[in-house]
């Protein structure tokens, strides 16, 4: 029998059991917790609110919800409280990603420092030496929001009759390939299934650890036991498409997905989930989610998670609205949609508002990021953008120390767009990279790229006569540095002879246009710094609010079927290249060596340019609303306000 490598086993030895502290933040599988710490937890404990629908007879006892080897999460500070409203407030359904901090689980987690890998939906998984094979085992007795069980029928059902169905899936996902062909699932038992690539794909034990990709929202499964309803392998086709028709959708597949795709957690409150909370209502006023009563994590002291019974956003047209709202004491905690431009305010109005401010640094390379489209439609501009001397132009013509000074209060990092120093990739040779602020010499670039001649208000003319013109496009009303921080690099550009116009609009609008390839120039964060390997959609091109080639990543995502082929021995196919030998390379000293191949090529390139980055990033904490991290150490990634949200409690 092939010999596995188990990769989630809490890494302490029994020689060192019965060490009752555990780093916070940390989680295990009840029975490894109990011989870390020779502590048994012998009885459970649940919220009042849900003890007394048990009382009624509405829920069966904690006992029968938990699985029988339950999470157990090390809190940052203390045992919780439990009960309470947690106030905050978001844009609306297009802020969706704030929603998901709180209502998404993945079948693994990372440790705050993103080193270890800990259990979550998964038992456990196990590699075969070649990395070519994954056996995972869920968790016995694990149900659904619902109570129905969740077993490796739902994992069946989400791979044969929505992956491999063509109506529902029509390109299957390039994260689920190894060498360009398709995973493979084999169902062992109630609670065992194996995954099998015909080449080694080592990065896939990591993957299950993200919510990022195409197939991660849900992680592993759907919810067979509801879905099905919708299903025509299931039910007649006739009967879906009429209850379809009835609900608006003019076909089965786009109503099924309306009711269990990656937006169904904040659409439909009768969909089953796994997470800490569940959807109760939306309105144009608020969303609500609330505890899920079977939800399969405790702490220390056998108390089933989560302490907060209910999470409600308000909505607010704008950031300034949540501003106001902080300020006059409605916001309990929250960091998104807050920045350092409001940090000024917010402390001068602490006292009043009842809050404290908590600094979280983030792994954010470059706040504001410029992405230049190397897929631009206007092909002198094309021309242009594909011209690494333009590129390094631009990139020189900005002024970062001053840009930190004035917007940032000198609180970041002048430096070009690159991982951020502290992550396993940091490479200081790219953060410095045409990061020098050298007006002159990006004149001097210019003019050796033809671009000499001017018009009478100063500006370069492009190759057809016409005046040098760029339109930078970004999502207003959301992140406050960003306003200021285009103004002064519109200004930058207007001393090399270039013009800018500035085009804010609505985010989903800007999301929209970057899906379509539409920006010339595009802007967002260069993030996704803390596990760079895990998650290189940066790299690749394939997160498109970064839109910097954002028709090539999508025809590496679709395996060719759609988007740009980059050409032939160009950098950009270097990097696809690359990244398909990183992801099927089981050593890891030359797998990461292959990686920083491709962090080589976008160091000799510059796709996209940096300003300042490392920020600090506020966090309004109200004085009752207890274990929220607080460390300066703390980076936080992706997952934002709602990392481990399950363990904050309130304590009125």
């Amino acid at each position: 029998m092939k010999r596995f490598l188990v990769f989630l086993v809490v890494l302490l030895t029994l020689t060192a059991v019965f060490a009752t502290e555990l780093p916070p933040l940390t989680q295990y599988n009840l029975s490894d917790f109990e011989k870390l710490t020779g502590k048994k937890i012998t009885q459970f404990n649940e919220a009042p609110i849900l003890n007394e629908q048990v009382k009624q007879g509405k829920l069966p006892p904690v006992e029968e919800r938990l699985p029988e080897d339950p999470v157990v999460l090390i809190p940052w500070e203390s045992t919780g409280k439990y009960g309470g409203t947690w106030n905050r407030a978001w844009t609306g359904p297009a802020d969706r990603p704030q929603a998901d901090r709180f209502m998404l689980e993945s079948a693994m987690v990372f440790d705050p420092q993103g080193k270890e890998l800990y259990p979550n939906i998964l038992e456990k998984i196990e590699m075969s030496s070649d990395g070519k094979e994954f056996i995972c085992t869920l968790r016995k007795g694990l149900k659904w929001s619902d109570g129905v069980p969740v077993t490796t029928e739902d994992v069946r059902f989400w791979y044969e009759d929505v992956l491999l169905n063509e109506e529902l899936v029509p390109t299957f996902p390039r994260d689920l390939m190894a060498g360009g062909k398709p995973m493979k699932l084999e169902i062992i038992d109630e609670y065992t299934y194996k995954i099998t690539f015909e080449e080694p794909y080592p990065l896939f034990l990591y993957l299950y650890a993200t919510r990022k990709g195409s197939w991660g929202i849900r992680g592993i499964m759907l919810p067979a036991h509801y879905l099905k309803q919708f299903h025509p392998k299931y039910v007649p086709l006739e009967k879906i498409q009429k209850m379809a028709e009835e609900n608006g959708y003019d076909n089965w597949t786009n109503y099924f997905w309306s009711l269990g795709d990656h937006n169904a957690h904040i659409s439909n409150p009768d969909l089953p989930v796994l997470a800490a909370w569940k959807l109760k209502e939306i309105t144009d006023a608020k969303l609500v989610i609330e505890r899920n009563p079977y939800y399969w994590k405790i702490d220390p002291e056998g108390n089933q998670l989560p302490y907060i019974d209910e999470i409600v956003f308000w909505t607010v047209q704008d950031r300034q609205m949540i501003l106001l709202k902080v300020m006059a004491g409605e916001i309990d905690m929250q960091a998104r949609h807050l920045s350092l431009e409001d940090y000024t305010l917010l402390a001068a109005n602490a006292q009043k508002g009842g809050y404290k401010i908590i600094k979280w640094k983030l792994a954010r390379g470059s706040d504001v990021t410029l992405w230049l489209n190397q897929n631009v439609k206007d092909p002198v501009l094309r021309e242009l953008f594909q011209n690494i001397k333009f590129r390094q132009a631009l990139s020189l013509a900005i002024n970062r120390e001053e840009i930190n000074s004035l917007v940032y209060y000198g609180l970041c990092e002048p430096r070009q767009a690159s991982f951020v120093s502290g992550v396993k990739f940091y490479d200081p040779e790219w953060e410095t990279r045409f990061a020098e602020y050298d007006p002159e010499t990006a004149n001097k670039l210019l003019d050796e790229i033809g671009l000499t001649k001017r018009n009478a208000e100063g500006y370069r003319l492009r190759p057809d006569g016409q005046p040098l013109i760029l339109t930078i496009e970004y999502p207003t009303g959301i992140f406050g540095a960003w306003d200021k921080t285009l103004e002064m690099i519109a200004q930058y550009f207007q001393k090399i002879g270039i013009k800018v116009n500035l085009k804010p609009e609505e985010r989903s609008l800007y999301i929209t246009r970057c899906n379509g390839g539409e920006p010339e120039i595009g802007v967002w964060f260069f993030d996704r710094n803390k596990y760079p390997m895990l998650d290189p959609g940066r790299l690749l091109g394939t997160v498109t609010d970064g839109p910097w080639a954002p028709l090539y990543g999508q025809w590496y995502t679709s395996g060719g079927k759609g988007g740009e082929e980059p050409p032939e021995g160009s950098d950009i196919r270097r990097i696809y290249e690359l990244w398909e030998k990183v992801k099927m390379t089981v050593d890891e000293k030359e797998r990461d060596k292959l990686f920083r191949e491709v962090i080589n090529v976008h160091k000799k390139n510059i796709f996209f340019i940096g300003t300042v980055g490392e920020p600090i990033w506020p966090v309004v904490v109200k004085t009752y609303f207890k274990n929220v991290p607080d460390s300066p150490d703390f980076v936080w990634e992706n997952e934002g306000d709602g990392q481990h949200a399950e363990q904050y409690y309130m304590d009125k």
